[in-house]
């Protein structure tokens, strides 16, 4: 069985250029816009109590993403308010200006005009795109890589979305996407990775994730549990975990939490990045073979690499059978304790949670960590049974 693997963060910082952009302030107005939708509700926060005491924790919370919106997963946050901001500023306006309501009005679809969004995706990213699209009116066009799941090949054209899947990886299929989009007249690139001349959009994205933080901030303060000790937090192009660890770096200024990046060990290019020490950025290329489809992102977002080197603690390599236990456990928890139905790029930090407090191969870590019965553990399932048949093979069969 393949190992855990994990480096402390020793990368020289930088000027923390891009913190700023995941304050309280900007994510405050992100969540704002986000509330504005019919469809906005709070996920919710599982404390997973008797999970806590079976492995030796203080409490466990996990962010439940699979009820955002309906959409079964997160990223729809990122993809709509970056739409929004893009509408705005071609229009001079601020998107504290535009609600659900203004934006999918007659009125502002006259004055803006049609546009085209392009994407790559391995599914969630993608669905939210085309989801937002269609709301307001707009056109969209997702590409996905090869092995994409037929399921979320099927919610994305649902939504009105041309979609197709490519025989090329996700890094590819972002490249194809872009060029795509500069060639199409008002064609727009919604990703959430940033590189050298793209960057708004993403940062756009990233502070849209951050409604998400925000609200788990909010519940874990009325639970009683005030600040967690440990936040475990997941990364593709790393735009997410830059999301969150930037957030409550920010929230927790004086006393930030222990910040744990974790990655697909097919696609670990933050991980590889960090091992190197020297601050520079490491590709992964190929095919990214992995159940984590969320995560199988070989190319790390410039902004957000940025934001991690100076406020990460540790980044792990985690192999497939972490996220695969960390779905069964959550899948069928213990007495007690709600369940939640997540996916496979969902409950990687459960499984490597769990390996941590119960398997004395990773002891070395969970004592780096500072892992024990004191410690408030904060993870964030940001996707539900996106591919329900794989869902069900992995916790009935496999």
């Amino acid at each position: 069985m393949e190992k855990i693997k994990w480096v402390k963060n020793e990368m020289p910082k930088t000027g923390d250029q891009y913190f700023s952009l995941m304050d309280e302030t900007a994510v405050e107005k992100a969540k704002a816009f986000h509330r504005s939708f019919p469809q906005y509700s709070e996920t919710p926060l599982a404390e997973l109590k008797e999970m806590a005491h079976y492995l030796g924790l203080n409490d466990l919370f996990v962010k439940d993403e699979s009820y955002r919106f309906g959409l079964n997963a997160f990223k729809v946050l990122g993809g709509s308010y970056s739409m929004a901001n893009y509408i705005a500023e071609q229009l001079g306006k601020d998107v504290s200006e535009l609600s659900y309501d203004v934006l999918t009005s007659p009125e502002l679809k006259k004055e803006f005009g049609q546009a085209t969004f392009f994407t790559a995706t391995d599914g969630n990213h993608g669905r939210g795109v085309a989801w937002a699209a269609n709301k307001l009116g707009q056109k969209s066009v997702v590409l996905m890589p090869k092995g994409s799941a037929k399921a979320r090949f099927d919610n994305i054209k649902q939504e009105g979305a041309t979609v197709t899947i490519e025989e090329v990886n996700y890094d590819e299929c972002v490249r194809m996407a872009n060029a795509m989009a500069e060639t199409t007249e008002n064609g727009v690139m919604v990703q959430d990775t940033a590189w050298d001349g793209y960057e708004k959009i993403p940062a756009w994205i990233m502070q849209g994730y951050g409604t998400m933080a925000c609200e788990a901030a909010k519940q874990l303060e009325k639970s009683g549990a005030q600040r967690p000790t440990h936040i475990f937090i997941q990364a593709g192009v790393g735009s997410l975990a830059g999301a969150v660890i930037g957030y409550f770096s920010n929230l927790y200024k004086d006393n930030p939490p222990t910040m744990v990046v974790m990655e697909a060990q097919a696609a670990d290019c933050l991980y590889r990045s960090a091992a190197a020490k020297d601050g520079k950025i490491r590709f992964v290329d190929g095919d990214l073979d992995t159940i984590m489809a969320g995560l199988a992102c070989g190319e790390p977002n410039t902004i957000s690499f940025d934001i991690l080197r100076n406020n990460t603690d540790f980044f792990v390599s985690c192999p497939d059978w972490v996220a695969a236990k960390g779905m069964r456990m959550l899948g069928a928890p213990l007495k007690g304790d709600p369940q939640v139905i997540s996916g496979e790029s969902g409950a990687v930090g459960m499984g490597l949670v769990a390996a941590l407090m119960k398997d004395a191969e990773y002891s070395d870590l969970r004592d780096a960590l500072k892992l024990d019965g004191n410690s408030k553990v904060l993870m964030f399932s940001t996707e539900g049974d996106t591919d329900p048949d794989h869902y069900k093979h992995i916790l009935w069969r496999d």
